[in-house]
């Protein structure tokens, strides 16, 4: 039975580094899909000659070495993974049976049982290592941060409880893992005291008063806090309500004229 091997089931490498390729009488292609013509039941594993396979392997290795290439690591853990499954599929179908009917079926289901087994194993084991290099590649990215532990934490060490009982240490642990209340933010330590609105208008009628004109900046240049600018901004609203001011801007977001106007609002 001589398998061919069509070209879309090769995979052609695209490195430089030369593949090994399995030369038999009745097969000649990748290692791998000699497994996957037995598994298809299109080659029969007891006309595999695995000793020349194996042979055949250890001279591409060497080779490899004295042309000053290194050996692929997966190549080898993949050759393997597949002659050691080939080899107890060939040992399960060589091995006679008494108690069974049909020794041919159930050496050929054992043997597709245990090769789908084997697969998904170095199929698994193959998508770990590849997470673990991805994982590498991202942590050679990350940099800590150089810091020295604090001089006030270097020598800190845990309180020393001597004494220590049966009871004080059931408290204790209960002590640790009772659930802690959740944490608040108090609000005790801020102070936010009224302001007047009213105040600061009588502020701006006197200031007004004298100069007659002044700019919002020149009103609120003895304001301590925004909120203050805010309150006084807020006086100046309500005497242009009342009439009491005129309001100038020339331009958006320019200075703030502020005019005094009694007699309009007398009018």
């Amino acid at each position: 039975m001589t398998a061919v091997v069509s070209p879309d089931e090769v995979v052609l490498d695209d490195l430089a580094r030369p593949r090994f390729t399995v030369r038999l009488d009745n097969f000649s292609g990748p290692f791998d899909l000699l497994l996957q013509l037995i598994n298809r039941h299109e080659l029969d594993v007891t006309e595999v000659a695995l000793h020349q396979v194996t042979d055949d392997f250890i001279a591409h290795t060497r080779a490899l070495s004295e042309n000053g290439t290194e050996a692929d690591l997966d190549e080898i853990t993949e050759f393997l993974v597949i002659a050691a499954t080939l080899l107890d599929l060939k040992a399960a179908r060589l091995l006679p049976g008494t108690d069974v009917e049909d020794v041919e079926d159930l050496a050929l289901l054992e043997a597709r049982d245990l090769l789908f087994a084997r697969l998904l194993q170095y199929r698994a084991y193959k998508q770990v290592a590849g997470l673990f290099v991805e994982l590498e590649a991202s942590a050679m990215r990350r940099y800590p941060r150089s810091v020295a532990l604090e001089d006030r934490f270097a020598a800190l060490l845990p309180e020393v409880m001597l004494g220590m009982n049966a009871e004080r240490f059931a408290e204790l642990a209960a002590a640790i893992f009772r659930p802690k209340p959740p944490p608040t933010v108090s609000l005790d330590h801020l102070h936010a005291g009224l302001i007047s609105v009213p105040e600061h208008m009588a502020i701006i009628r006197e200031r007004l008063g004298e100069l007659g004109r002044a700019s919002f900046r020149q009103l609120t240049a003895d304001c301590s806090e925004p909120i203050l600018v805010v309150a006084r901004f807020m006086a100046v609203l309500e005497l242009f309500r009342e009439a009491t001011v005129n309001l100038d801007q020339e331009e958006c977001f320019g200075e703030l004229m502020v005019t005094w106007a009694p007699d309009q609002a007398a009018s």
